[in-house]
This record gives structure tokens, sequence and C-alpha cells, in this order.
């Protein structure tokens, strides 16, 4: 894969499960409402795709050591890799009871971090289990404070 297409796909998958986990732990903690769940993947999908692929437009137009269509090429994998993760968390939220759903969402993320990582691992010639442990336990500290902040602000509404 050529290297501003990586770029993209690295950043965009890694930034959408983060924030759509973080996101859909929080509000079902929160809110325990699907409907709000099912808008904030949808609103990731679209928004934050959009908004972090003109991020990485600029990103790498600052470096101005880029051709055009590399930094094109990174912006179209970045809004592509969020868009079509981001909605991938939308069939469990469909189709099982919402507590459910976030325990699938959260292994289906869990799971496409580690697979990820160890890919990763691998192409840089790293260890894999301290790639995965490493980008594991960040996913897992958010998920962790997510659930709380929801939880805490059920509890003061």
């Amino acid at each position: 894969m050529r290297s501003a297409l990586r770029k993209g796909v690295s950043f965009g998958l890694t930034s959408v499960i983060i924030t759509t986990l973080g996101l859909i732990v929080g509000l079902q903690a929160g809110t325990h409402s699907r409907l709000a769940v099912i808008g904030c993947i949808l609103a990731i999908a679209v928004a934050d795709a959009m908004s972090d692929a003109l991020g990485i437009h600029i990103s790498e137009e600052s470096e101005d050591k880029h051709p055009a269509r590399e930094i094109w090429e990174s912006t179209a994998a970045t809004l592509a890799s969020k868009f079509v993760f981001a909605t991938s968390f939308l069939l469990p939220v469909l189709f099982l009871p919402l507590v459910e759903a976030v325990a699938v969402c959260v292994l289906w993320g869990l799971s496409l971090i580690v697979l990820f990582s160890y890919h990763l691992a691998k192409q840089e010639g790293l260890k894999p289990h301290r790639v995965i442990f490493e980008h594991l336990t960040i996913a897992i500290l958010v998920i962790i404070v997510t659930q709380y902040v929801g939880g805490w602000i059920s509890a003061i509404t």
C-alpha cells in the first residue's frame, strides 16, 4: 500500500475506533438511548470523517513536502476509512438490545485495534505483543473513562 494511503487508513481506522467506542459507551451509560447511539455513529461517520480528512489534508499541506496527489490520497483514505469503519458499528446497534450491542461494538473495535496493531508491528519489525498492548491500553482507557463520564452525567441529570 502506498505511503499516502497507508497514512490515511491508519489514522482513520484508529481515530474512528477510539472516537466511536468512546461515544457509544458514554452515550449508552448516560442516556440508555438506542436513538442517541445511532445518531452518534452517523454523526461520526459523516462529520468526524470529513473533519479529520480535512485535518490530514491541511497537515500534509503544511509539511510542504508532499505532492498534491499524495495529499489527496491521504485525504480520501482518511475519509473513506473513517466512514466505512464508523458505519460498521451500526449493525450491532440496529439488531441487538443496546447493552449487548455496545459489548459487541467494544469487542469489534478492540479486535480491529489488535489486528491493525499486529499488522503495523510486523511491517515495522517490532514485537507485536508490545504494540498491541500499548494500543489496547489506550483504547480500553478511553472506554473506561467514557463509561464513567456517561454514568456521572446520567446521575446528575
